[in-house]
């Protein structure tokens, strides 16, 4: 498809696809070609690209605290434990966004345990 195709069906303007369109090219999600025939369309099937591969390629590691991994981070005295916090957090937002591929989002089909989480009404629920 090309950038201006995308961009009008979606409400995004042009030249902000564009950006995320090259991002999504360096990360091997998708592939351009120039010309009048040219466009952008996906590297590899979607069953094979999970949500989390999108958000790496766009904006780089899934969960940082203060621009940081968590592996990389490190806490002492009574914060200790917001290490390991950090960490199993990040394990459940890789689980949750590995496990959906951008054919999962195109057939509206996502997993159960998604579609499961999504239907508990706290979550739709600011405290």
């Amino acid at each position: 498809m090309k950038a201006e195709a995308v961009a009008a069906a979606q409400g995004i303007p042009h030249k902000f696809l564009e950006g995320i369109l090259g991002d999504l090219r360096r990360g091997g999600i998708v592939d351009s070609r120039r010309g009048g025939g040219g466009g952008y369309r996906l590297a590899r099937e979607a069953s094979a690209i999970t949500v989390a591969d999108v958000i790496r390629a766009v904006d780089g590691p899934i969960v940082s605290v203060r621009g940081e991994r968590p592996t990389g981070l490190e806490y002492t005295g009574s914060a200790q434990p917001l290490l390991p916090l950090w960490i199993a957090l990040r394990a459940n937002v890789r689980k949750i966004l590995e496990g959906v591929t951008v054919a999962d989002i195109a057939a509206d089909a996502l997993p159960a345990p998604v579609r499961a989480l999504a239907e508990e009404p706290a979550a739709w629920e600011n405290p």
